[in-house]
């Protein structure tokens, strides 16, 4: 890879087809906005399918405590699942005494991204039917 001018670098492709060099040229983002990163952050949280299981479990139950989802995974893992859904604002976790709630925000993100989750949730219930 070799830096050019400003916001530019090009990448060298070998075409294995054609055995032809071929230059791309790229344009780095220099930023993002807040919203635009938001939905990104939600789309990627909402992307996995671990993540989008705990998602469809709390819309159908409102509140969950961490270990009640019923995951056959390593606590370090469910932890990492938790934790993206919580920083993209997906899901909010509040702690009562020993025990750890997660609520699903669905009015905040109907706010911010009016229809992401219904569309998401119902994309999701018809991949199971298939």
């Amino acid at each position: 890879m070799r830096q050019m001018k400003g916001a530019r670098f090009a990448i060298l492709l070998m075409s294995e087809y054609h055995r032809t060099l071929s230059v791309v040229t790229v344009n780095r983002t220099r930023a993002i906005s807040r919203r635009e990163s938001s939905l990104i952050e939600v789309l990627h949280a909402l992307a996995d399918p671990v993540r989008l299981e705990i998602v469809q479990q709390l819309h159908k139950s409102g509140e969950k405590a961490c270990g009640m989802f019923g995951l056959d995974m390593p606590k370090s893992s469910l932890s990492h699942h938790f934790s993206v859904l919580r920083k993209s604002g997906v899901i909010v976790s509040i702690t009562q005494g020993t025990i750890i709630m997660n609520r699903l925000q669905r009015k905040e993100l109907d706010a911010r991204f009016p229809g992401l989750l219904k569309s998401v949730l119902g994309g999701a219930r018809q991949g199971h039917r298939e």
